[in-house]
């Protein structure tokens, strides 16, 4: 018969628990009054094995004192409440050992009820908790096979409180019912174990795969080895209670160290996370890494939303799609403001309710919003560096293919017989070819004559009707300022004409104070999704680089507006 466990020490993070703390200390210093109390009773009343007998509570007391551990290190886990609920189940088997009819009565009910508290452990490992209907049912059937199936073996034995009659015939027909309807009951057990072990990553499956074999041994131990006892054991039960008893009081112990191994134990409190973003910040760990501590999930992530992206992004800048369920995985947003700035993927084996990592995410939403700024800056950054260069890329294959192209003709023209009237004609296609590429690259209206000029110049080459409001650009701007206005201003034409169809046009320019407010208007198809495109994100990037602001108002048949405020210094 398996039997359970008492209180110890708890971690120092317990004081930090309150009333938590104090009832779980009332549990541990009382299953160390029941324990002790049935030792004694066990060695005054004497016997061949009173020694053996004797372990059995100090088997409930090491299930009470790992699940108090527990419970303190992890309160929204269950697994600590369920090693102490075996634990308190093992005490109540020895109370047999009073010998009055009430505590013989309920020791023999409860007899192998840790037997079933062991499935649940097993099937709710690490949150405590059951995530499927075949689950529970499962677990339904481990204690109906310890509770109801138990009744004929002390309803038909002479010599107890309970029995309704010597029948020994009944009592040896129920208990091979019990012996059956369990054995189902652990196939069901390492059926579901085996599928949750082909799901899980393989840093879990190496921590799932001995705790659930263990397990599996466990449960099988008590009904195998006492029905072995005559043809093994020669009739002795002292070593199937020994092996009862050693193989029993590890289950818990295996537990706690899974727990531990497979990053399914937290190791600080939410609380510290406070003490974290109070620290020296030369000094700190990053969030990811005190995230990962206090949660005791080594594979959590931290995502940023930054400007120019629909994805999440990690700190990289790079777009990861995290779906939620999708490879047992989890994300909660983290909001700041009311406005969302990024989120938190984790192992929802870990944290089945997610309430701990919200809770987790209100804590350091400040810091995240730090760090999402700064990914925003690199990625930012970065997608200016890849712009520049592919700039750089289409120079270099223009001037390859076109002009170098057309110069190695003219050389050969010369060369040969041609006349002067054909290399003249072929001199000014190479010049009007040069002076459009130079113009791609920086308009000479731009740098000769300023952005309003550009911006007459860059109307009157399109078709299209476009309406030109200038003011306050008298004085030239800082060539860097006048270079991204134009860049935004020639970019949201060019998307207009290829994707809305406006029948017209509008651009607003206008300087005031130490501002640049621009502004192009369409009256297309409207619909663009702001910051999706690339042509958008580039002129974001442009504008923010300058710590400017660019905003698309886009509405479907209504057209597009396109505006910028960027700081300008004459």
């Amino acid at each position: 018969m398996p039997r359970a466990s008492t209180a110890s020490s708890l971690s120092p993070a317990a004081s930090r628990n309150g009333p938590l703390t104090a009832a779980l200390w009332l549990i541990g210093l009382g299953a160390v009054c029941v324990a002790a109390t049935e030792v004694a009773v066990i060695l005054h009343q004497g016997g061949e094995f009173a020694w053996l007998t004797a372990w059995f509570p100090a088997l409930g007391l090491v299930y009470v004192t790992t699940g108090l551990l527990a419970w303190v290190r992890r309160p929204s886990s269950r697994l600590g409440l369920l090693l102490v609920v075996a634990g308190g189940f093992a005490l109540l088997a020895e109370v047999v050992a009073v010998d009055a009819p009430v505590p013989v009565a309920v020791g023999m009910i409860v007899g192998t009820v840790i037997l079933a508290v062991i499935v649940q452990l097993l099937l709710s490992f690490p949150t405590g908790r059951l995530h499927t209907r075949t689950e529970r049912l499962v677990v339904l059937a481990g204690y109906l096979v310890c509770l109801p199936l138990q009744a004929p073996l002390y309803l038909y034995a002479a010599g107890n409180p309970l029995s309704l009659a010597d029948r020994p015939d009944l009592a040896d027909a129920g208990l091979q019912v019990q012996r059956i309807a369990g054995a189902l009951v652990v196939i069901a057990t390492a059926a579901l174990l085996i599928e949750r072990m082909r799901q899980a990553r393989p840093e879990q499956r190496r921590v799932l795969v001995p705790l659930s074999v263990y397990g599996i041994f466990a449960l099988l131990v008590v009904p195998v080895s006492s029905a072995l006892e005559q043809s093994v054991f020669d009739g002795d039960p002292v070593p199937r209670t020994i092996l009862q008893l050693v193989s029993l009081g590890f289950v818990p112990i295996v537990f706690v160290v899974a727990a531990s191994r497979g990053g399914f134990d937290r190791t600080s409190d939410l609380a510290e996370l406070g003490v974290w973003l109070g620290s020296d910040e030369s000094g700190r760990p990053e969030l990811r890494a005190a995230l990962a501590t206090t949660l005791g999930d080594p594979s959590v992530q931290v995502l940023f939303r930054v400007q120019g992206e629909e994805a999440l992004v990690d700190d990289r800048g790079i777009p990861v799609l995290v779906a939620a369920g999708a490879n047992g995985r989890g994300t909660v947003d983290v909001e700041l403001g009311g406005r969302v700035v990024g989120a938190i993927a984790y192992d929802a084996m870990l944290f089945d309710r997610p309430e701990e990592i919200r809770e987790a995410g209100r804590i350091v939403a400040i810091a995240l919003d730090r760090q999402r700024l700064t990914v925003e800056l690199r990625a930012s950054r970065a997608r200016i560096a890849a712009t520049a260069d592919g700039e750089r890329r289409r120079i270099a294959r223009d001037l390859h293919d076109g002009l170098q192209a057309r110069l190695v003709l003219l050389a050969v023209q010369a060369a040969g017989d041609n006349d002067r009237e054909t290399l003249r004609a072929g001199i000014r296609s190479a010049i009007v070819e040069l002076r459009e590429l130079v113009d791609g690259v920086m308009p000479a209206q731009l740098t000769e004559r300023g952005l309003a000029a550009a911006i007459e110049d860059l109307r009157d080459r399109l078709p299209l009707p476009i309406v030109l409001h200038v003011a306050g650009l008298d004085q030239r701007l800082r060539l860097d300022v006048e270079s991204a206005a134009y860049f935004v201003v020639s970019e949201a034409i060019s998307n207009a004409l290829k994707h809305a169809g406006p029948a017209a046009l509008t651009v607003s320019l206008a300087r005031t104070g130490g501002l640049l407010a621009l502004e192009v208007a369409d009256d297309g198809a409207g619909g663009a999704r702001a910051r999706s495109g690339g042509g958008i994100r580039g002129m974001a990037d442009r504008v923010e680089a300058l710590g400017g602001e660019l905003h698309v108002d886009s509405v479907p048949g209504r057209g597009t507006r396109v505006r910028a405020v960027i700081p300008s210094a004459a």
